[in-house]
């Protein structure tokens, strides 16, 4: 097996808590008491679109919640949104430590909504840790999609075989692996560190 060269992480449930997966929006429409049927309905109409960078979260909430009038602020929804992301700093600085070494081309493999995408990038200082964020908002596709981890290979240059990909989902490792990636299912750091280190990434 080829020396690992480049570390892909999944955003998350990795790196930090969900942007807006199910459990955060349970949480928003018990805080605003909205009928959650009805939400949902409409948020599987535009979830891709909204994930692929081909919606605003303005249209998007356009869509699933202020199509009718509201007691509160679109400001106020959307405050409370980025609230819920939450990072796992033991796991950032892990990722910090591997990105100082200079040793593995790191970078991130997410889907996210483009504002959620930025906002989350820039609170949590990503950026000083990973080279490339190949997020379905930038390009157009969403996991598990294969050509999502395609364009990722395409963009380092770097062989399947020599990358490794962390993602909390055994789903989303499914094509990754298929295509000959290395991935690792995460469950803790602890466990993490020690998958990578069967694969010989060392600090």
């Amino acid at each position: 097996m080829p020396a690992i060269r480049a570390i892909f992480f999944d955003v998350g449930g990795v790196l930090l808590t969900n942007a807006w997966d199910r459990a955060q929006r349970i949480t928003a429409l018990a805080h605003f008491q909205l009928d959650e049927e009805e939400f949902h309905d409409r948020h599987e109409m535009v979830v891709s679109s909204f994930e692929r960078g081909k919606m605003t979260l303005d249209e998007y909430l356009d869509r699933t919640v202020f199509y009718r009038s509201r007691p509160f602020t679109r400001d106020a929804f959307r405050d409370f949104m980025f609230s819920l992301s939450q990072p796992f700093p033991e796991v950032i600085e892990f990722a910090q430590k591997l990105s100082d070494s200079r040793k593995y081309f790191l970078g991130t493999i997410n889907n996210e909504s483009r504002e959620l995408n930025y906002y989350r990038i820039e609170k949590c200082g990503l950026r000083q840790i990973f080279r490339l964020f190949v997020s379905s908002c930038f390009v157009g596709f969403r996991k598990p999609e294969r050509d999502i981890y395609r364009l990722a290979l395409e963009m380092t240059q770097i062989p399947a075989q020599a990358c490794c990909f962390i993602d909390d989902r055994a789903l989303n490792l499914e094509c990754a692996a298929k295509l000959g990636m290395q991935t690792i299912e995460m469950q803790s750091l602890q466990q993490l560190r020690e998958d990578l280190g069967k694969l010989g990434v060392r600090l």
